[in-house]
């Protein structure tokens, strides 16, 4: 009788833990189970905290330079605008005289110009 209750020991302690139709799965709690997920997601966020980081720091650098871009042709805007009041202001002047010999060189003047511009650029 001894001999068949070893048998019974030697095979209980084959095959512990394995039930009909498959291996029995280790128990975990659902606290465990509940904290991996928590873990994972918790690493996924991180990922994803630190792409929106690295995203918001290129937005911001880009702004950043935009700015400076158009603070520069603000400036160059200013001054050309300066600029151009100061040669209309001339062109007010001379047009006030009423010499016709001044109005008939600046007309000649304009049309020399305009003509060598335009065939400089053809």
């Amino acid at each position: 009788m001894n001999s068949r209750r070893d048998f019974r020991s030697h095979r209980a302690a084959l095959f512990d833990g394995i039930e009909e139709g498959g291996i029995r799965a280790p128990a975990y709690s659902s606290r465990e189970i509940h904290e991996h997920e928590n873990d994972q997601a918790m690493d996924s966020l991180h990922d994803r905290v630190s792409v929106l980081k690295r995203l918001t720091g290129d937005i911001h650098e880009e702004v950043e330079n935009h700015n400076r871009m158009l603070d520069r042709m603000g400036n160059d805007m200013d001054a050309s605008r300066g600029f151009l009041s100061g040669t209309v202001d001339k062109f007010k002047m001379v047009f006030e005289t009423k010499s016709s010999r001044r109005m008939a060189t600046m007309v000649a003047s304009f049309i020399a110009v305009f003509l060598l511009v335009y065939y400089l650029t053809k």
